[in-house]
């Protein structure tokens, strides 16, 4: 959510940053919402005064004896209180309107965000191993899904029977391997990382995803479940939400939370689209990481948050690419992100599979979570920032296609093996 004080006094930054991100809306239209406001919540003010004067006036007419003075001056305060009625009634009007019209503008940008019509436009930072070739990485032609059903442990069929497609069931040693990637993760960012874990719904109300900014925008990628309940898209939702309308003192910053939930999406939009295995399906886990930090640390907390998130990549040996979102890529509730990329043998390229993003105080003012920065300071909006830590899914299919042996069997990764019990995953037995 933007401050419209905030546009009102720098118009041209916000025209600026919309024209970058490609998005039509302006200051002036807001400005003029808000005008309308701004008179009549002046108009408001003017009438409860002139009620105050005038109800000071009824005891002097009362105490002169003169009955119809009296009564003069009585009407006088009830057409003045229902004017003032009117005049609140209309406030709550446009006060809404011009949050409906704020709700669907995304965020600011960060000036080093780069320019840039899509993904084919971000720009590489760094990656890992440092300075090697993606000319050198290995390849195959034997895909997750080929792996996993080759194991007699992946199985899509049975799944699209019961739910549909982009659903799997995992069996014996994956869904096992599932487990441990969680756990390896959840330990690191705990006990290295200092995280706190989370174990929060995945069934929330519409307030919490307008408050993370999922609605109104995208909507139609969420699942609906009764009446006023969604299934949460991301840990992200239900972890930031655990600041909703809460002022903190300066020493609860930062806050960080993690999580391993099942996450779920509809994939609107993404006909045609990775319909093969695990990359975008409608129920996924994942690892999330979320911090709520003073304005002034966000940007600092934005580099270590990326960080561990690419900490979990490396204990993995899996090589990976981080990127800096450009400005037609960015997602609509960050104001800067950087995107983790890992190498899939298969499809012979880095696919994504962590966001880290600074939303700045976008998300905080749609939940109006605030933090003193003294005691008896005036509350100030914190900031909210949020990645993966990672996407379990992803990290399996990176896993099943880096550590694939000729035999079709896995090694499992080195970090792992305490978390799995054993060294190899090998074909289910009949």
């Amino acid at each position: 959510m933007h401050d419209i004080r905030a546009i009102k006094e720098n118009p041209e930054r916000f025209d600026r940053d919309m024209e970058r991100r490609g998005a039509s809306y302006r200051a002036a239209e807001l400005i003029a919402i808000d005008a309308d406001r701004v008179a009549n919540t002046k108009a408001m003010n003017d009438a409860q005064a002139e009620q105050k004067q005038a109800s000071k006036k009824i005891g002097a007419a009362k105490a002169s004896g003169d009955e119809a003075a009296a009564q003069a001056v009585m009407a006088e305060v009830a057409a003045l209180k229902s004017a003032v009625q009117d005049r609140e009634a209309k406030d709550r009007e446009l006060t809404e309107q011009l949050r409906q019209a704020l709700l669907p503008i995304p965020n600011l940008l960060a000036d080093d965000v780069p320019e840039g019509a899509d993904e084919d436009e971000n720009v590489e930072v760094r990656r890992w191993p440092e300075g090697h070739d993606a000319a050198g990485l290995p390849v195959s032609d034997t895909d997750h899904v080929a792996l996993g059903e080759a194991l007699g442990m992946m199985d899509f069929e049975t799944a699209a029977k019961m739910s549909g497609s982009r659903f799997v069931i995992l069996k014996q040693d994956l869904a096992r391997l599932e487990r441990a990637i969680a756990n390896f993760m959840l330990s690191l960012h705990t006990e290295e990382f200092g995280y706190t874990e989370m174990s929060p719904p995945v069934l929330v109300l519409g307030d919490a995803l307008e408050g993370t900014g999922q609605l109104p925008k995208f909507e139609e990628d969420l699942f609906k479940a009764g009446p006023d309940h969604y299934l949460t898209p991301t840990a992200e939702v239900t972890l930031t939400n655990t600041v909703r309308e809460a002022v903190l003192s300066a020493e609860q910053l930062p806050m960080r939370l993690t999580a391993w939930t099942q996450c779920f999406r509809a994939e609107a939009g993404s006909a045609g689209r990775d319909t093969r295995g695990l990359i975008r399906m409608h129920q996924f886990s994942k690892v999330e990481l979320v911090s709520i930090t003073a304005p002034e640390a966000s940007g600092e907390e934005h580099d270590r948050m990326t960080g561990c998130a690419e900490e979990v990549l490396k204990r993995l040996e899996l090589p990976f690419v981080t990127k800096l979102l450009c400005t037609g890529d960015i997602g609509f509730g960050a104001l800067k992100t950087y995107d983790l990329e890992v190498w899939l043998p298969a499809q012979k390229r880095y696919r994504e599979i962590s966001s880290c993003s600074n939303c700045g105080d976008f998300q905080a003012r749609r939940m109006n979570a605030r933090y003193r920065p003294a005691e008896k300071a005036k509350p100030e909006f914190v900031h909210t920032l949020n990645g993966s830590g990672l996407a379990v899914g992803r990290t399996m299919v990176a896993i099943l296609e880096n550590y694939q042996n000729e035999d079709g069997s896995i090694t499992i990764p080195k970090v792992l093996v305490p978390f799995m019990g054993k060294a190899k995953i090998e074909a289910a037995k009949a």
